[in-house]
């Protein structure tokens, strides 16, 4: 299944619906991600405004 990323938050998924904010904005053209484990003691993870863990697209088209 092709990865798409939510234009809302940022999340990479793999269906139809975004399970972090459950907006179906999604767009297949992104480049780059992060990965986020530890939000909560994340710096990066606060600069982009992710509170969850998860996988997190870097710029999106």
């Amino acid at each position: 299944m092709t990865e798409k990323a939510c234009r809302k938050c940022r999340m990479i998924v793999t269906g139809d619906i975004c399970p972090m904010c459950k907006d179906s904005e999604l767009t297949k053209t992104w480049e780059g991600y992060i990965l986020i484990i530890n939000p909560e003691n994340s710096e990066v993870a606060a600069a982009i405004g992710v509170k969850a863990p998860g996988k997190y697209a870097l710029k999106i088209k």
